[in-house]
């Protein structure tokens, strides 16, 4: 945030008589250090973007085969040619500063709400497992869709490239979704209602136009194609990923590491088990 100066600290004087003892000065943490996770992701997601520009991607409108160099996704890559760490790196790579400030605009709000709930580990593991399970769900309904429609008109086609964190930002909202239900948490309960209810709001709200856009440009024959299947993926991944969950907040320390372990092996396993099904599909 801003320059801390130092400022002396007064001389503390030994109580009088009746006078209890002293309280040491509290010192407020800077933000980076209360949410770490939140600025290190929306740090990585900006640095990748600014490498691209550096080395000549275009900052308003990279190409394809740019966005590729630079491990986005497309389904022929994945499952013809092996390249399963696009599911992962896809989800720090974006199409133009204008993706990149709206994506990093949801992932700092909804990022922020949701690590004193989720911790620092479990921001992490959220953004990471539910932004791939976006990934694979649209590198799956791609390959079904676009490889199946070539094949018919003997071409083959591998479908669009994909990019960005949305499907993660997807994955945390739904996570918030679950979490800010809990009566742990040691919260009004008005605020956590009005809270849930903005989370809601801004999934439903997005998702609905998502689709709408993505209807429209096909109506038409132009305009942006929204990853819509990396969203949903996203979003109903972190539905799962926060339903054996209770929030760090409220709750004891070990009931919730341990079940913040379970909820990552049960969608890791889920992941793996969904790529192994993906790895049967070319040919």
């Amino acid at each position: 945030m801003g320059s801390y100066s130092h400022v002396p600290e007064p001389e503390i004087l030994p109580p009088g008589p009746g006078e209890g003892a002293p309280h040491p000065p509290v010192r407020r943490r800077p933000q980076w250090a209360v949410s770490p996770a939140t600025y290190l992701l929306v740090g990585i997601n900006c640095l990748v973007f600014a490498a691209m520009v550096l080395r000549g991607v275009s900052p308003a409108s990279p190409n394809a085969e740019q966005l590729l160099q630079w491990g986005a996704g497309n389904a022929g890559a994945v499952l013809t040619g092996g390249e399963w760490w696009r599911i992962v790196t896809a989800m720090f790579v974006h199409v133009g500063i204008l993706h990149l400030g709206l994506n990093m605009w949801c992932l700092w709000n909804l990022s922020l709400l949701a690590e004193p709930l989720l911790g620092s580990a479990g921001v992490i593991a959220v953004y990471l497992l539910t932004g791939a399970a976006g990934n694979l769900l649209s590198t799956f309904v791609n390959w079904i869709w676009y490889h199946s429609a070539g094949s018919a008109l003997g071409m083959v086609d591998y479908g669009p490239v994909g990019a960005g964190a949305s499907g993660a930002v997807f994955g945390i909202a739904g996570a918030l979704i679950v979490l800010l239900k809990s009566r742990r948490l040691p919260v009004p309960p008005f605020e956590l209602r009005r809270l849930r209810k903005s989370v809601i709001y801004f999934a439903a709200i997005n998702l609905v136009l998502g689709f709408s856009i993505s209807f429209g440009s096909r109506v038409v024959g132009a305009g942006p194609m929204i990853d819509n299947m990396a969203h949903l993926g996203g979003f109903t991944s972190g539905l799962l990923f926060a339903a054996p969950l209770v929030p760090r907040l409220g709750s004891p320390r070990k009931l919730f590491e341990t079940r913040r372990r379970i909820a990552i092996g049960m969608l890791v396993g889920l992941l793996v088990l969904f790529g192994f099904f993906l790895a049967q599909l070319p040919g």
